[in-house]
């Protein structure tokens, strides 16, 4: 349902990466919601290091915290995998 006039709606763009948020919540460009602290493991603690003045522009709320998604895990994850698959 659209929203009506009376709806108070905010869609948040971060000037970084495009991140979106719609009230308060994130969403990947998949559309599906996502967390802060994932989009912090997997975007914005990293942009800190490929290009530190586009990481100052950064709005998201879980930046620097450790936890959630990240290339690390993910890594890790398929590591894993491929190792139960060699079995």
């Amino acid at each position: 349902m659209p929203p009506s006039d009376n709806d108070q709606s905010s869609i948040v763009k971060c000037p970084a990466c495009d991140a979106t948020w719609i009230n308060g919540q994130l969403f990947w460009k998949t559309g599906q919601q996502g967390r802060d602290i994932d989009l912090a493991g997997l975007v914005c603690n990293m942009l800190e290091k490929v290009d530190p003045k586009k990481s100052e522009l950064c709005i998201n709320a879980c930046k620097g915290k450790e936890g959630g998604d990240s290339w690390v895990g993910r890594f890790s994850k398929l590591k894993e995998d491929l190792d139960k698959g060699r079995e």
